[in-house]
């Protein structure tokens, strides 16, 4: 993380998930960051509502600087007036620390729904979590984005340091392993990281599939694999596909990978789906009627986090507009999820083909590093697209373009979203994308 904006503009993106539009816009678009000095962010708001802020998003504010640094940061909240913006302090070469954008600590087993479509994954990692290193090793989950894939291997964290607080355990993501070892090459701190990864009690990676193709970060992920299967200690890896479906992946990993125990999950069926909204609902202090529920999970059936989304903003059309929970006000809450049954990728593939037919460039220059004005501009359309109608991370939705990096994501995001507010014109293209697209 290279600077104190972009720092915001996780955070930013985090109190969007966690909130939803409606209480983002209203509430936290406003705020400015002005100073972080490792431990304390200090915010301009101004004091009507740096006081509703306190009252009512508090909790919310520091749950989203924890998902983003990874530890608590003490949140203050400053007249503007009165604040001097200063860029955050920290040593020469140290980043700033990025742990999974879910919440470690209120992921566990005890909290995961378990139903016909992940219940073999969840039992596998009930038992790698009982005894690290003797059940299954390594043991590998996969799925679509926002099935549980992250939830599972949070438990285990929990679980593991819960029996043993001494545990060294390691929980990284695939993108951040190949930045570590980018950046261990070039500060020549190869050895340190050998110490860390090839010593730990166990590895928990999220997103494994990131590392292939990139041969330095394979070849030392083959050697971490090595040291610590060799020594009994635990490896969980998650991916959005099976080790065989994984393109160019290292063969020794791929076999390596398979070495254990795959254990994939699924779609949760409409009994599943209702007991993750309700257990959503009842951390939010939310009592939904019955056939509320049904609707939504009638509605929703491919991807948990928009399961949860839709109970948040329920959640928030009660708090925010008093409005009364039925069947019309479900409606307008999950009016822009795309509700019908079609895995993500191929919405996102419509969406790429419908923006190629409007703007007449080929599909396969919309995901290619091709920078002519016209390819750029519909890139940035359907870019926007995906964001605005998918509950896909801009991690995610950089694998559909080319694996670009997360600035290149959002500055699409921002830029066609101004202009779209500019442009009646191009407003009115991008509602026609998302509707045909929606269509097919």
């Amino acid at each position: 993380m290279e600077s104190l904006k972009e720092m915001w503009q996780l955070v930013c993106e985090q109190l969007k998930d966690s909130c939803g539009e409606v209480i983002y816009d209203i509430w936290f678009k406003p705020l400015e960051i002005i100073r972080f000095d490792g431990a304390k962010a200090e915010i301009a708001a101004s004091e009507f509502m740096k006081k509703i802020i306190e009252q009512k998003f508090h909790n919310e504010l520091k749950e989203a600087f924890r998902a983003v640094m990874g530890f608590d940061v003490e949140v203050v909240l400053t007249d503007p007036d009165k604040a001097q913006p200063v860029e955050e302090k920290k040593p020469a070469n140290e980043k700033v620390p990025f742990m999974t954008s879910t919440s470690i600590e209120t992921n566990t087993f005890e909290t995961f729904v378990v139903g016909s479509s992940n219940r073999f994954a969840h039992a596998a990692a009930q038992a790698v979590a009982a005894t690290p290193g003797a059940a299954y090793n390594p043991l590998f989950i996969y799925g679509n984005s926002g099935l549980g894939k992250t939830h599972l291997l949070c438990a285990i964290s929990n679980e593991v340091k819960r029996n043993n607080p001494d545990a060294d355990i390691i929980f990284t993501r695939g993108e951040d392993f190949v930045s570590l070892i980018v950046e261990g090459i070039k500060e020549k701190k190869m050895k340190e990281i050998h110490e860390k990864y090839r010593n730990c009690d166990v590895l928990l990676v999220d997103d494994i599939q990131f590392i292939a193709g990139k041969e330095s970060t394979q070849e030392e992920f083959f050697h971490t694999f090595n040291a610590l299967t060799q020594e009994n200690k635990q490896i969980v890896l998650t991916s959005d596909r099976a080790p065989k479906d994984i393109e160019i992946l290292d063969e020794r990993l791929r076999n390596r990978f398979e070495w254990g125990l795959i254990a994939d999950i699924q779609p949760p069926d409409i009994e599943t789906r209702m007991a993750i909204i309700q257990r959503k609902a009842t951390t939010l202090g939310l009592e939904l009627p019955q056939d509320v529920v049904q609707y939504v999970a009638e509605k929703i059936k491919t991807n948990i986090r928009q399961l949860e989304g839709a109970v948040k903003k329920i959640n928030a059309l009660v708090n925010i507009e008093g409005a009364s929970i039925n069947i019309a006000m479900a409606q307008n809450a999950i009016k822009d999820i795309m509700n019908d049954s079609r895995p993500v990728s191929s919405i996102v593939n419509n969406i790429i083909a419908e923006t190629s037919r409007t703007f007449g460039v080929p599909q396969a220059d919309i995901t290619s590093k091709k920078k002519d004005a016209k390819t750029a501009k519909a890139r940035q359309v359907a870019i926007y697209i995906v964001r605005e109608t998918t509950d896909l991370t801009q991690k995610e939705i950089s694998e559909y373009f080319g694996n670009r990096d997360r600035t290149t994501i959002l500055y699409s995001i921002e830029s066609i979203k101004l202009e779209v507010e500019r442009d009646s014109s191009l407003k009115k293209t991008v509602d026609n994308i998302i509707k045909n697209a929606r269509e097919q």
